[in-house]
C-alpha cells in the first residue's frame, strides 16, 4: 500500500468514526426507556419499544463498527502486511478497503 493509499484510507476512516460518533449519543437517547407514568396510548407505547429495539440493534451495530475501523486505523501504521490478503497475499483493493476497513481477504478468497 502506497503512502498515498494509507493516506486516503486514513481519512476515509476518521470521516467514518466522526459519523459514527456523532451518531452514538442520538442512539443512546433513543434506547432510553420510557417511564412507566408517561401518559401514552398503549399502541404508542408498544411503538417506543419496538423503536427502542431498533435504536438498541443500531446502536450495537455501530459500537462494533466503530471498534473494528479504530483496530483498521492502527494496523495501517503497524502492520506491514497491511492490505494485503491473508490468504493470498494479493492487494485487497483499495475500494474493498474503504467498503469495509477490517477486510483481511480480499474478495475471492473472501467467497
Amino acid at each position: 500500500m502506497t503512502e498515498n493509499q494509507k493516506k486516503q484510507f486514513k481519512e476515509a476512516v476518521a470521516r467514518e468514526m466522526e459519523e459514527i460518533r456523532a451518531e452514538i449519543p442520538r442512539l443512546e437517547e433513543q434506547c432510553k426507556p420510557v417511564a412507566p407514568d408517561a401518559s401514552l396510548g398503549r399502541l404508542t407505547r408498544m411503538d417506543n419499544i419496538v423503536n427502542q429495539s431498533v435504536a438498541q440493534k443500531q446502536l450495537s451495530h455501530l459500537k462494533t463498527r466503530l471498534l473494528r475501523l479504530e483496530a483498521a486505523l492502527r494496523n495501517v501504521d503497524e502492520d506491514p502486511d497491511f492490505g494485503l490478503c491473508l490468504e493470498c497475499g494479493d492487494p485487497i483493493p483499495m475500494a474493498r478497503l474503504l467498503a469495509m476497513p477490517e477486510s483481511e481477504l480480499c474478495v475471492e478468497c473472501a467467497e
